[in-house]
């Protein structure tokens, strides 16, 4: 049964709303899912703070008008559109897809991206995806933050060993 106008203009609305709310939006392809897989996918999404959502093209396109974002053609895109919305970590659902993608057989695919009022092609939606998350950057800044400190404390302790070997070996000397 199709929507009345007064439905689609909710529609319109929540689709704006989330937009506006979001830090980065993946559109995927997903002609091949089950209802399952299509599940397990929106949870996975879910509980990292991001959401999968269908709708359709031409509600899309109204949603994104107003938006200025360079290079965005909604009409363009092929078969059944999906949109993955971010609003905590800008990268982890595009890793999330990315996951998703490889362990069921390629049944969805990127088509592109906007970040940063930008829209970006499915190659670099794919090199985002692959780029360590916010909390492995983290570690390894806290690592490389630590890395000298360590250095210095064990070259301290290697003097004062030495000092102790030199002084044993002063003792021995003098014992015999």
């Amino acid at each position: 049964m199709p929507k009345s106008k007064d439905q689609k203009k909710q529609i319109l609305k929540s689709l704006n709303d989330k937009i506006d709310k979001s830090k980065s939006i993946f559109f995927t392809k997903f002609n091949k899912l089950t209802v399952k897989e299509n599940e397990q996918l929106r949870k996975s999404l879910k509980d990292e703070n991001s959401e999968y959502i269908v709708a359709k093209k031409t509600l899309l396109d109204l949603a994104f008008k107003n938006k200025n974002i360079s290079g965005l053609d909604i009409k363009k895109f092929e078969g059944q559109l999906s949109l993955i919305l971010g609003y905590k970590d800008e990268i982890a659902p595009a890793k999330i897809a990315d996951n998703f993608i490889s362990k069921n057989e390629k049944k969805v695919e990127f088509i592109g991206g906007i970040m940063e009022n930008k829209f970006l092609t499915s190659n670099e939606v794919i090199t985002l995806s692959k780029l360590p998350s916010k909390q492995e950057l983290y570690s390894s800044l806290v690592g490389s933050l630590n890395a000298p400190i360590s250095g210095f404390v064990n070259s301290l302790a290697g003097v004062i060993k030495n000092l102790l070997y030199s002084l044993k070996a002063i003792e021995d000397k003098k014992a015999n």
